[in-house]
């Protein structure tokens, strides 16, 4: 049964409240302070810092309360402070913080493998390591394919995203600010055509006919033969959103088992019940080879993870996958909790259900203003992107100003794309409908005040 706002008892009042001093004193004195000691390429899109946050609502140091549509960048699904989640931590840090998994072990660790191995698409063998952050899940993803493979030549699409690391920052599509004069970066690694359908230039091709595109180009520049993996996002995350055609990614994934090709499904921002299903390749059934998380994964502490075949991980010799800090132990403990809230809040129907209530809005005002050229997205995972009026022209100063306005409102919204003119929408999976909803309305104003 789909939980209902409802059924979740939120600590602070969930009400959004900006005081006309915006940003207040005490976040303009503590940005004077980071200023002269946080390195200036560290950016932030929001003028305020934190001090509480429950719910879908974020408080600041000055007494301001922010609708939260951003949840961390997708982090925190579960809430920012959902109670399994804190006394599941508090629990944690009583007994040990650190002794390194590699070192002296600990069943946090082979519980949440133990959990990720259930959770993940598929019922055949398979093993999972632990680490810190989505890029050292996504470059751990790629050892194992091209060891296991004795491959080289790694695959990635346009309008992709998958970390800032040298290796993730070549896989990576956009320049500015993610590669931009950081480079020579990690060879062997192809870029391929996405399926992108509000911006392909046959309108009527399908997903098979775009994985088509992709293959040949494949074949005719590498050859399936070299290729160690092919690395996807399912929906990408950054580069905007983008739902390649049904049909792209089984197709994808088939030649690549045909090939020997190990296919990474790179779910940082989409798993863990965002679209509506613990991951987005389950909407069309493809079963990955390898699956990279992170994000939503353990209710805001850090922690990451690959879950792959058996055979694929366990080709890896002893001392070749590991960290110090990978699979921390507090960080487990959250993880478990936080898969516990998901199921026990039936997160995935949540997330259907907010899409219900969120898209069908979204495209009553695309159908109003003409500078909304696509709405898109799954479940919790939603996107408008802007163009100039009648045109399919980006228009990522119009997407600015709506961000801006929004949040002299009191609703956090976060910006992402290729051409920076895309509207994301990742509120957390437990965020009341009516303060969805007037964050919807606020963003709806935004766009008609500034169209």
């Amino acid at each position: 049964m789909t939980t209902t706002a409802h059924d979740i008892t939120y600590r602070l009042e969930q009400k959004r409240r900006v005081q006309a001093d915006f940003p207040g004193p005490k976040s303009l004195a503590l940005t004077a302070r980071r200023k002269a000691v946080v390195a200036a390429g560290v950016a932030s899109s929001v003028p305020v810092f934190v001090a509480d946050a429950d719910g879908g609502i974020i408080h600041d140091v000055d007494g301001n309360s922010f609708i939260d549509l951003g949840s961390g960048i997708a982090v925190t699904s579960v809430g920012a402070s959902d109670p399994a989640v804190v006394g599941a931590v508090k629990e944690a840090v009583e007994h040990f913080t650190h002794t390194c998994f590699m070192v002296t072990p600990y069943e946090g660790y082979v519980a949440v493998a133990e959990q990720l191995n259930r959770l993940t698409p598929g019922d055949h063998e398979k093993r999972t390591v632990l680490f810190n952050s989505g890029a050292e899940a996504v470059e751990n993803a790629v050892k194992v394919a091209r060891l296991a493979t004795g491959r080289d030549a790694v695959v990635a699409f346009d309008h992709a995203y998958h970390g800032r690391p040298n290796l993730t920052m070549a896989l990576t599509a956009k320049a500015m600010p993610y590669k931009t004069n950081f480079g020579p970066f990690a060879p062997e690694v192809y870029r391929m055509p996405m399926s992108y359908p509000y911006r392909e230039e046959n309108p009527e091709i399908t997903g098979a006919e775009a994985a088509k595109r992709a293959i040949t180009m494949i074949e005719k520049q590498i050859g399936g033969e070299q290729v160690a993996a092919i690395i996807i996002e399912p929906i990408q995350g950054e580069g905007g959103f983008i739902v390649p055609a049904e049909g792209f990614l089984p197709a994808l994934a088939a030649w690549a088992k045909d090939k020997g090709i190990v296919f990474i499904a790179d779910e940082v921002q989409s798993g863990f019940c965002r679209t509506g299903e613990w991951f987005a390749v389950d909407h069309e059934g493809v079963v990955p080879d390898i699956i990279t998380m992170a994000k939503g994964i353990a209710g805001g502490m850090p922690l990451s993870a690959i879950t792959g075949r058996a055979d694929l991980l366990d080709a890896v010799h002893p001392g070749g996958l590991g960290g110090t800090y990978g699979g921390n132990p507090v960080a487990c403990a959250a993880a478990l909790a936080s898969i516990g809230s998901m199921e026990r809040y039936d997160l995935n129907g949540r997330a259907r259900h907010i899409e219900q209530l969120a898209l069908g809005r979204m495209r009553d005002l695309a159908a109003e203003q003409s500078v909304i050229g696509d709405v898109r997205g799954r479940g919790a995972m939603l996107a408008i992107e802007l163009v100039q009026a009648g045109s399919k022209e980006p228009n990522p100063e119009l997407t600015k100003a709506v961000a801006a306005h929004c949040l002299k409102e009191g609703v956090i919204i976060l910006t992402c794309g290729t051409y920076g003119n895309v509207i994301r929408l990742l509120p957390p999976l437990v965020i009341s409908d009516e303060l969805l909803l007037d964050g919807l309305e606020v963003l709806a104003a935004a766009i008609k005040a500034n169209a």
